[in-house]
């Protein structure tokens, strides 16, 4: 297929949002791949975002973009059935896959009954994809991700499969740099929590005797340009934004060195404390309105808005912070349009 990959270091998440329809992937993935887009990636969700079903239909749609999970929770499948998953979009793409993990929202995980995540079994689990995917027979494994008698894919497998690990905290960047090929950094970090985050992988891949350049880190960048509709700029920066603080609000605010009392402030509102939904699910125009006075303008600065040209100069200076790849966030390959068009004129490609 043409217009292969002109853009490797820019990406989009699928189903940004809410959609209507999981089949929207379908011309999503088509038109991020004919726009030259390197990277097309796949959240979860428990409700019409699986991930495995959506990889499978990303992957049989597409030629040359790679699909990824970014992510799903390890605990939630048994390792067969995820290596059975991983090993089964490697065939159906050709190698164009990589699995991601990530630590998963400790609230849901506790309503639904779900083991929270340790970094010790993530790096366990990681382990055991690698072993898998060498073609070993794992007998009576006992360690953080589990205990199983025998864990085996195929004798004569011998593939490197690549992975990806979501990353918050400076023990999952370290894990990220140890074992993992790729880190994707959360929205709405400042330019000095970036910075921060590009030393911290890269020292600890040093650290663990890999090649720095080896592990891409890729900023999750919000691109909310001013070409769409105020409506949906509301919804995807104010909306999404208050979404992060109502899940993990004290995470987010302590790694970007903010103002706890403001995240107080917001939590004690009498709109946000009885809010039963996501802000970026159910808010009304008034609602978001509401919210964004009690948001600092320097909260929603890390982000890439305005005109295409504006939005090229802020996914650029991502890429000068250190990070090897720019996920434009929160837009559809089809919003990104004028974007990506700026993006390719200002690089000459």
């Amino acid at each position: 297929m043409a217009n292969t990959q002109r853009f490797p270091e820019l990406g989009f998440y699928a189903l940004a949002g809410q959609p209507g329809t999981s089949r929207e992937l379908v011309d999503e993935v088509r038109n991020g791949e004919a726009m030259g887009l390197g990277t097309a990636f796949i959240s979860e969700r428990y409700n019409k975002k699986e991930a495995a079903t959506l990889c499978g239909a990303a992957g049989a749609v597409t030629e040359s973009i790679t699909i990824a999970t970014a992510a799903t929770n390890h605990n939630t499948r048994h390792p067969m059935v995820t290596a059975g998953y991983a090993r089964t979009m490697q065939s159906l793409t050709g190698g164009r896959f990589v699995l991601g993990l990530g630590r998963g929202i400790t609230r849901l995980q506790d309503a639904f009954g779900i083991d929270r995540i340790t970094t010790a079994q993530m790096e366990d689990f990681a382990g055991l994809m690698r072993r898998l995917f060498r073609g070993e027979v794992i007998m009576g494994h006992d360690g953080a991700a589990g205990s199983w008698p025998v864990l085996h894919i195929d004798s004569g497998l011998d593939e490197h499969l690549p992975m990806n690990l979501v990353a918050f905290g400076d023990n999952t960047l370290k894990l990220a740099g140890r074992c993992f090929d790729e880190v994707i950094l959360h929205t709405y970090f400042t330019d000095e929590t970036t910075a921060h985050c590009v030393q911290t992988v890269k020292q600890a891949a040093t650290e663990a005797g890999r090649d720095p350049d080896d592990v891409k880190v890729w900023s999750c960048f919000a691109t909310i340009g001013d070409h769409i509709s105020y409506e949906r700029r509301l919804m995807k920066s104010v909306g999404r934004l208050a979404t992060y603080l109502q899940g993990y609000g004290d995470l987010l605010v302590s790694t970007n060195g903010w103002d706890p009392a403001v995240l107080e402030r917001f939590r004690a509102d009498e709109l946000v404390a009885g809010y039963r939904s996501g802000f970026d699910v159910a808010g009304t125009v008034e609602e978001l309105e509401h919210v964004a006075e009690l948001l600092p303008e320097e909260w929603l600065a890390p982000s890439a808005t305005g005109s295409p040209e504006a939005c090229v100069t802020a996914v650029q200076g991502q890429l000068d912070l250190g990070c090897d790849g720019v996920i434009l966030h929160g837009a559809t390959p089809t919003e990104l349009q004028p974007i990506v068009a700026a993006y390719e004129k200002a690089t000459s490609r």
